[in-house]
């Protein structure tokens, strides 16, 4: 028997068919892996809760914590410092020695000036001696006069006499005067040499030493600096000119110091001044701010970082403000296409909006807000309620790298 050949037609036909499935089978797997390393990944949102609370607006400045009442302690005369009675964080009475000035200089110059007073007045008293010698002597030459006995000219000569004595008399008195404001002078110089405390306090600074010289002759020179009561201080801030208008006498303030990071201190405004400061065209206001310092725990010159309570609402319906802030920003061409009509449509109307999810989509709401801390904003109309969420933050998933499909090495697209 003969063996039957195999027909070469249909086997060209069967590997045709194989081929074709072969390829629609890679043609398949490759469109399969497109839609899937393709297609990009629905976004995801952060949302925040609505909640009722208290919401505090603030100024922020910075000042410098002082004295209420600080007094400058001088000398009135120039010399050498002899003693000192008062140190740094001394306290001290009003009316208490704190320094003396060598008394040597001064206490000769009360005895010169001393003398000369006493010189004028004997000299005063022997003028109206004479003064009155002359008078006799006047009276006497008219009376003779009137006899016959005395010639006119001798009677001029007494009269004259008379007149001089007066003068010398008067000028005698001046004398006086002026050695006695000379001698009291000297004696107010002796007592001002001998500096005492003009209020009850405490020493802040202290700058002079024994045995230095002091000169009064052009400027008073400062010998202390006396705090007059450190249990009640204040801060002299500077506020900008944009948010000096909140500010009213009044206001409840905090703040903190360096020194204790941990603590918050209040104070209350106590003056707004109305002279502008100017710095490099920068135009700032002081606000003075008093201050209870009851432990002595603040220092003057401390730096004061003050939070000025301007405005406060109480148990308020607030959202965030990074609500406020938020766009969404929608994947794909037709999610861009409807992200853009939505931002169009919110510039387009008035007033501003939040949005909220619904179905795992943003949907814009119109809301009226008011006072703000700059974390939560107070949200006076729109429809939301307390408890729900608004969207913050939109989060988009990283993509996963693309792998390899194990067809002719073809691999995914990378993002």
């Amino acid at each position: 028997m003969r063996q039957a050949k195999p027909d070469s037609g249909s086997f060209e036909v069967e590997m045709k068919k194989t081929l074709l499935f072969i390829l629609l089978g890679v043609f398949l797997a490759a469109g399969i892996a497109y839609l899937v390393f393709a297609r990009k990944p629905a976004p995801s949102f952060s949302t925040a809760r609505i909640d009722r609370g208290d919401i505090v607006a603030t100024v922020s400045s910075t000042g410098t914590l002082n004295a209420v009442t600080t007094v400058q302690v001088g000398t009135q005369v120039s010399g050498t410092i002899h003693k000192l009675f008062a140190d740094y964080n001394s306290i001290v009475k009003q009316g208490q020695v704190i320094a003396q000035i060598d008394p040597s200089i001064l206490s000769s110059q009360v005895e010169q000036s001393q003398g000369n007073y006493q010189s004028a007045v004997a000299n005063l008293a022997k003028m109206k001696a004479s003064a009155r010698d002359a008078n006799r002597t006047l009276e006497r030459n008219r009376q003779l006069l009137r006899e016959g006995i005395v010639s006119q000219g001798d009677f001029d000569s007494a009269e004259t006499r008379f007149h001089e004595a007066t003068s010398a008399v008067r000028a005698a008195e001046g004398s006086v005067m002026q050695t006695r404001g000379a001698y009291r002078h000297a004696q107010t110089n002796l007592r001002n040499a001998t500096i005492r405390s003009p209020v009850d306090g405490i020493v802040v600074s202290r700058n002079v030493d024994v045995g230095q010289t002091v000169a009064a002759s052009f400027q008073t020179p400062t010998l202390f600096t006396i705090a007059q009561d450190l249990t009640k201080m204040q801060i002299n801030t500077s506020v900008d000119e944009a948010d000096i208008g909140k500010v009213k006498v009044g206001q409840p303030a905090v703040f903190t110091v360096d020194a204790y990071p941990d603590m918050r201190f209040s104070g209350v405004v106590s003056q707004v001044r109305i002279a502008p400061v100017i710095t490099q065209n920068v135009v700032t206001y002081d606000v003075v701010i008093i201050v209870e310092n009851r432990d002595l725990s603040l220092k003057p010159g401390m730096t004061a970082n003050v939070g000025i309570e301007v405005m406060r609402k109480d148990n308020v319906l607030k959202i965030p403000a990074a609500a406020l802030r938020f766009k969404p920003s929608m994947a794909g061409s037709d999610g861009q296409r409807k992200s853009t009509a939505a931002r169009r449509g919110a510039s387009a109307s008035a007033g501003q909006r939040v949005f909220i999810l619904k179905e795992g989509k943003p949907v814009r709401i119109p809301v009226q807000t008011g006072v703000s801390d700059g974390s939560f904003v107070e949200l006076v109309s729109g429809d939301l309620k307390s408890g729900g969420e608004v969207i913050v933050e939109q989060v988009l998933p990283a993509r996963k790298a693309g792998t390899g499909t194990g067809m002719g090495g073809m691999r995914g697209p990378r993002f």
